[in-house]
């Protein structure tokens, strides 16, 4: 099968192609001429951190004068314009086939909406020329960033040995086969049947992302007999049959925070086939699951009652002309009773204004790229009650700035006293787990296995467990590697901890074999330092076979460090310690300021007894980055094996101080704290941290044998029963509070 091009689509299916002209899919990406540029280059300019570009003509073609690269001005060509409104970006070409994305962009809103103007994608920011977010930077290519979403048969062509792109495209916007896959044997049909109808001689396709005797993807649209039935009890619209459609799959590719798992994919095939999605994780998600990061709709979207009843995204937008069905409340009014719904006794705000519009509570906005605002997708319930609790945002204060959560809340309950916040939400146990409550482990265990709760949550749940686990918490990764839904399986391998039982790793190695590539590719990762020795020769088999697709999912992304960084991590826990420093050094070929290659270099050369050679890259790498704990934690570390422990205490400190949730970068402070002399500052440190992380047992351990060797048995008692807690069939732990106790009466 082959691109055929968006003109010929358009032969036979005019009116979509109608509805398309126009649209930000059409405008994605187009040549920068005269038609296409919005923005002012009649010598306008901009500075930003000292640095001034300006914008001007040369004849039809489009300038910016701007600092490059090495930091100095020069004239580059505008060869693309990216994206329409809110906003319009520009590519411009540079060597080794990149096409860069300029940090300036247009503002195409109306002037009187603070529009027509020059603004800085990162104004708060100076970045260096060629640093990672620079607009030359790695970070700002086109090729690897953009290119798959914006433009339809992207082929990357990344060439590692030369560093260079020879990237090709089909066109260069979102066009028909972005969705419907290429067209070629479609149009060879239509040929064979002159006349036919739009839907002449379709059968059901094998599943979704096989094509029909048409040639063209056949689970775009619902393929099941089922319709939308208002509910007059509830004034809620259910379907008469569950939903069949591979339509979020077609959208979700470029609708989500994801990393690509395989190429050319074929459109409308399972998207976890192709793609490894983002969970609710903090800088992305609020623990409660609102968006934080530039995270798209997918994440949100899966967490919906919407989606569970079988809402697909072309319920609300026309997947031609991208509007939404109906504006205002009236595009919800599909599904939800007006009568019920778009009355005052439910939304108690002023009919018409703007309180009592639907997605002004359910939809809340956040502003990205300084003008973008996006509503988030999970179609949630006001929770300012979570707000009080957990400290995530909600809509109500969102409108009535000024006003606290409490106020929120109080209002909330008065109007719905039986409303949601009368029920738990999985936010309180995503929240446990990231700040490290006492019952953090309970929590994340009842999510996990709570089938009613949305899968990203519950896999979310999964991610989290590790810092808690312990022997009660194998029930709960059992059952998410038996989990029916695939997010949840993904995760499931990502929460076996360095002490997993043989149990439980038996278990995942059901998961190397699992009918979905995102799961498989998991289970290799996270079962990549097994031993060999200890698994069957059917494990071994589809454990070799899962690990090469991990290894292409990451070569994918060769053109980038971090996939080297990722190889590398994979060959050290596999014992190949040479390939470990050849990926590494791989990724420092492809970004010399890298710092997470450099920190792992040197932990190679730690695990090779070459811990000069090591400390020598970790000074580099603290060059590079003054303020990374990460590399100030393993310097020290090392500096104490060489002995010289007065520098070595002064960087632990730092790291504690600059990672300050980081509890073992304090537990190991607090260690080299006492041996040094310091036991009353170690405690404090160590109290301090036992505060903000309750469960962790090494804090706890480490209380209990510095009290104990003071003297100050009650302390040392408290904090061996605390760990008893945690932990109650140690019979090590329960000898140990028992001599406290003797001790103490004495």
């Amino acid at each position: 099968m082959s691109f055929v091009g968006t003109q010929t689509c358009a032969g036979c299916h005019q009116a979509e192609a109608e509805r398309w002209e126009g649209s930000h899919h059409a405008l994605a990406m187009q040549r920068a001429t005269e038609a296409t540029v919005l923005g002012d280059f009649s010598g306008a300019g901009l500075e930003h951190f000292g640095v001034a570009t300006t914008f001007s003509r040369a004849g039809a073609t489009f300038m910016v004068r701007t600092d490059g690269p090495d930091g100095a001005l020069h004239d580059y060509e505008i060869a693309y314009t990216f994206g329409v409104y809110p906003l319009q970006q520009y590519l411009i070409a540079m060597p080794g086939g990149r096409l860069q994305a300029l940090g300036i962009a247009w503002d195409s809103r109306p002037k009187d909406q603070g529009g027509e103007r020059w603004f800085h994608l990162y104004p708060d920011q100076k970045l260096p020329a060629g640093g990672p977010l620079h607009w030359s930077g790695r970070d700002q290519t086109w090729n690897y960033m953009c290119a798959d979403c914006h433009s339809t048969g992207v082929r990357k062509n990344y060439d590692l040995g030369t560093n260079t792109y020879a990237t090709t495209w089909s066109d260069v916007d979102v066009s028909c086969e972005s969705c419907h896959g290429p067209g070629s044997r479609h149009v060879a049909w239509a040929r064979d049947h002159p006349g036919a109808g739009p839907y002449a001689a379709r059968t059901d396709a094998s599943g979704p992302g096989a094509q029909d005797r048409m040639g063209i993807v056949a689970w775009l649209k619902a393929t099941d007999h089922g319709r939308w039935e208002m509910q007059p009890e509830t004034g809620i619209a259910r379907r008469t049959e569950p939903l069949v459609s591979a339509e979020l799959d077609a959208c979700a590719g470029c609708h989500s925070r994801r990393k690509t798992v395989a190429t050319n994919a074929p459109a409308g095939a399972p998207f976890l086939d192709s793609y490894l999605p983002a969970l609710l994780e903090p800088g992305l998600y609020h623990a409660d699951g609102q968006i934080d990061g530039e995270v798209y709709e997918y994440g949100s979207f899966v967490q919906s009652r919407m989606h569970f009843a079988g809402v697909t995204c072309s319920n609300c937008h026309d997947p031609h002309s991208l509007k939404l069905r109906a504006e205002g409340n009236s595009l919800c009014a599909q599904c939800h009773m007006p009568a019920k719904f778009d009355v005052p006794a439910h939304h108690h705000h002023q009919p018409g204004g703007t309180g009592a519009q639907c997605v002004n509570c359910h939809m809340p906005t956040k502003t990205y790229m300084v003008i973008d605002t996006r509503r988030d997708h999970s179609f949630r319930v006001p929770r300012p009650d979570l707000s009080v609790s957990i400290g995530t945002p909600n809509a109500c204060t969102q409108c009535h700035a000024g006003r606290p959560p409490e106020w929120a809340a109080q209002v909330a309950a008065g109007w719905f006293p039986h409303g949601r916040q009368t029920t738990a939400h999985y936010g309180t146990a995503l929240d446990a787990g990231r700040t490290g409550a006492r019952d953090a482990e309970q929590q994340l265990d009842r999510l996990i296995l709570d089938q009613s709760q949305p899968a990203i949550a519950r896999a979310s749940a999964l991610l989290l467990l590790p810092r808690y686990t312990s022997p009660a918490s194998e029930p709960a990764v059992l059952k998410g590697i038996a989990d029916p839904n695939p997010l949840v399986r993904l995760a499931a391998p990502r929460a076996l901890s360095a002490a997993a039982s043989a149990v439980t790793v038996q278990a995942a190695m059901s998961l190397l074999s699992d009918p979905v590539r995102a799961v498989r590719i998991e289970a290799a990762r996270a079962l990549a330092g097994v031993d060999p020795r200890t698994t069957s020769p059917g494990q071994r088999n589809a454990f070799n076979a899962a690990y090469q697709e991990l290894i292409a999912a990451e070569m994918i992304d060769a053109d980038r460090p971090e996939a080297h960084l990722n190889l590398g991590l994979l060959n050290t826990r596999r014992g190949q310690l040479g390939d470990a420093e050849a990926e590494y050094r791989t990724a420092l070929r492809l970004a010399p300021d890298f710092v997470p290659a450099l920190a792992n270099l040197a932990d190679l050369d730690r695990m090779r007894g070459m811990d000069q050679q090591g400390a020598e890259l970790l000074r580099k790498a603290l060059a590079i980055d003054p303020n990374n704990a990460d590399v100030r934690h393993s310097l020290g570390l090392l500096l104490v094996r060489q002995h010289n422990y007065t520098e070595a205490l002064g960087l632990l400190r730092q790291a504690s101080e600059l990672a300050p949730d980081n509890a073992r970068y304090a537990y190991v402070y607090a260690i080299a704290l006492n041996s040094s002399g310091e036991p009353r500052q170690a405690i404090a440190l160590l109290e301090r941290t036992h505060r903000q992380h309750p469960t962790d047992r090494d804090v706890l351990a480490a209380l209990v044998s510095i009290a104990r060797a003071q003297g100050d048995f009650a302390t040392a008692l408290l904090h061996a029963r605390e760990l008893l807690t945690l932990s109650p069939a140690d019979p090590q732990l329960r000898i140990l509070v028992l001599d406290l106790q003797r001790r103490q009466t004495r």
